[in-house]
């Protein structure tokens, strides 16, 4: 037997239909019927295969003839199989071979822990090829050019078989070598055993592969290298199990290290570091994995990687590279697992918060803005409320760059202003396509502004992000970028501004009873950021505070950070959200139309009952959700 470099054999995307298994593909591959690859018609093929007589045939191009003059039609092979003639597998089977040709799904069948055995882990990941079947002297091998004679060449020679090559479906081979590997506990090389090595034990590998290579002859580590690719591999993987935002790969001149840092709840927590020989090998990788220029390095590149594309979970993890000095770069991924969203109740809002918002986002138009630094939420908070109001009765289009979170019912758009595809341009085209809600990932310009508003008083709800520090200054930065004033009073529904802090590790945290002082100290912060602080305010807010959050005995507690194995001894796990909510009132309104400054907004939001971040978060530290640390350092403006 030739080797076969060839074509699709049919794995039907209906999940009723058995896919073809290794025998039956073997026998297929074995013993294709002698003159069946020379049929005229696909009924022709079937008969020479001895599947169905040539009265049955006939039979069933009557029926055929029958269906087309009354308007409707059905291919042969679909007749003759439910006609009981033959069987879908069968069916596949001969269209195959009739073709000539045979792509097959890895995930139909399952390889053999023989045919594994023959090719190492390292070739087949290096040049995406799985053994699929041993069989005599074959080795069945899938991959994505069947017809490269020159790694068929080095297959041969390496395992010492005959080869038969078929063509792997496409964008299934990198994901189906590593489960076929990790099926492997024995082999050293496997899938199993890369799991199991953490990326300090490949660094170690790949340095005692070149223990005595030089900073200023990289090029002897290639980006190609499979203890490399593994390395990075594994430090994605690793930055997923931390739960990490971002990954910064940091190179300097040599002789100085390559420096990997990941951000942690927020904080860039230092956690590997290469020797210097590394750096052009590891930008290099990753610039592959992302599709970009890898011989660009004076300009900065976007991209992406889909991470289960090299075997890892469904991440997707954007890449930007920033050229420094002396000819180097820089590399910095976040990762966008596509996260669902929380639920509205499980995003850190207070009780009374979490009330209002629910009745502001029932109303059917209107502008609701969520503001705050970049990394604090704001996406995340936008998502839930979204989908506090995601039923089958509304349709809500949403332009995000870029998209992190999905949910189904949504219609969401990625934006692209390479291409002329903004946030405005958006906005434009959802007016056109019948919304009830749109949600626009931020208010980046005036136009994308004043389009917002437009919607929002021709009948839609509009959500938006926007970078500011409060509630009260969200409302001055678009005045100022040109809104009209009236309009934009008009459209206003809420404004909530947050922050992220750290959340207390419950397992180890620590409580400390509040003596009088700080107690009083306390309550004196809590007050002054809000709209008087009298000592009587302060007296009854502490009576308030014994009454919610006191123990059995009236006193009340702060907690402090301790460090144990469940939160990696760092003594916080996860973040909280702390909010400011502004509902705009007539108050609010008529100060929009007069261009009121924030410091006059605030205090009207303060006096209708608004509470500052500042406040929000005290109430969070006497829960024992976070510290006080974290507060402070939170809502310092």
């Amino acid at each position: 037997m030739t080797e076969l470099a060839a074509a699709p054999l049919p794995t039907s995307p209906n999940p009723s239909v058995r896919p073809i298994n290794a025998d039956a593909l073997w026998r297929l591959l074995s013993k294709p019927h002698p003159t069946v690859g020379k049929a005229r018609h696909l009924g022709e093929a079937l008969v020479q295969a001895g599947l169905v007589s040539a009265t049955e045939l006939e039979a069933g191009l009557r029926v055929q003839r029958q269906e087309r003059n009354e308007g409707t039609y059905r291919k042969i092979g679909q007749i003759l199989v439910e006609s009981g003639a033959l069987t879908q597998e069968q069916l596949g089977q001969v269209i195959a071979t009739w073709l000539g040709d045979y792509t097959v799904h890895p995930g139909d069948i399952a390889s053999e822990p023989a045919a594994i055995a023959l090719v190492p882990r390292t070739l087949a990941e290096r040049e995406s090829v799985l053994p699929l079947l041993a069989r005599d002297d074959a080795l069945v091998v899938l991959m994505a050019d069947p017809s490269d004679r020159e790694l068929l060449s080095e297959l041969r020679f390496l395992t010492q078989r005959r080869l038969i090559a078929l063509r792997a479906a496409p964008g299934t081979l990198m994901p189906a070598i590593h489960k076929a590997y990790r099926t492997r506990p024995n082999d050293p090389g496997s899938a199993a055993s890369s799991a199991r090595a953490t990326s300090q034990d490949l660094l170690n590998s790949l340095t005692n592969a070149f223990p005595d290579v030089e900073a200023d002859h990289a090029d002897v580590i290639s980006e190609s290298d499979n203890t490399l690719v593994r390395l990075i591999n594994s430090v994605i993987d690793e930055a997923i199990q931390h739960r990490a935002s971002d990954i910064h790969i940091e190179t300097e001149p040599a002789p100085s290290n390559v420096r990997v840092r990941l951000r942690i709840d927020g904080d860039l927590t230092p956690y590997l570091v290469l020797p210097a020989r590394y750096r052009f090998a590891m930008v290099a990788r990753i610039k592959i994995m992302a599709n970009m220029d890898i011989s660009e390095h004076r300009k900065p590149q976007d991209g992406k990687i889909n991470f289960a594309r090299f075997g890892g979970p469904p991440v997707e993890l954007r890449v930007v590279t920033v050229p420094t000095s002396h000819g180097l770069e820089d590399v910095v991924l976040r990762l966008l697992a596509g996260a669902k969203p929380l639920p509205l109740d499980k995003i850190g809002l207070s009780q009374s918060n979490l009330n209002i918002l629910r009745q502001v986002v029932q109303k059917s138009y209107g502008l609701i803005l969520v503001c705050g630094p970049t990394g604090c939420g704001k996406t995340t908070t936008l998502h839930s409320v979204v989908s506090d109001i995601n039923i089958a009765g509304r349709k809500i289009w949403t332009a995000e760059d870029p998209i992190e979170i999905t949910q189904e019912g949504l219609r969401q758009v990625q934006v692209n202003p390479r291409i002329g595809w903004t946030f405005a341009a958006a906005m434009r085209t959802f007016l056109r396509a019948d919304p009830d809600t749109i949600m626009i990932g931020e208010m980046r310009d005036e136009e994308t502004a004043r389009i917002a508003i437009e919607a929002s008083l021709t009948g839609h709800l509009v959500l938006s992000t926007l970078h500011t520090n409060s509630a009260p200054e969200s409302i001055a930065r678009l005045l100022e970028i040109g809104l009209d004033p009236f309009n934009f009073s008009d459209s206003l529904l809420a404004i909530l501004a947050q922050r992220l802090v750290r959340r207390l590790c419950t397992a180890c945290r620590e409580p400390h009873v509040i003596d009088e002082q700080s107690l009083t100290d306390l309550a004196s912060q809590y007050l002054s950021s809000g709209a008087s602080n009298t000592p009587e305010l302060r007296q009854a807010l502490v009576a308030r505070w014994r009454q919610t959050h006191g123990n059995a005995q009236g006193e009340l507690r702060l907690w402090r950070r301790v460090g144990c194995p469940q939160c990696e001894g760092n003594g916080y796990h996860g973040r909280l959200g702390i909010h400011e909510l502004m509902l705009s009132d007539d108050t609010i309104r008529q100060h929009i139309r007069h261009r009121a400054p924030a410091s006059d907004i605030r205090h009207s939001a303060l006096a209708a009952g608004m509470h500052t971040l500042r406040q929000d978060g005290i109430e969070k530290a006497l829960e024992g959700l976070t510290d006080m640390a974290q507060v402070v350092a939170a809502t310092n403006m």
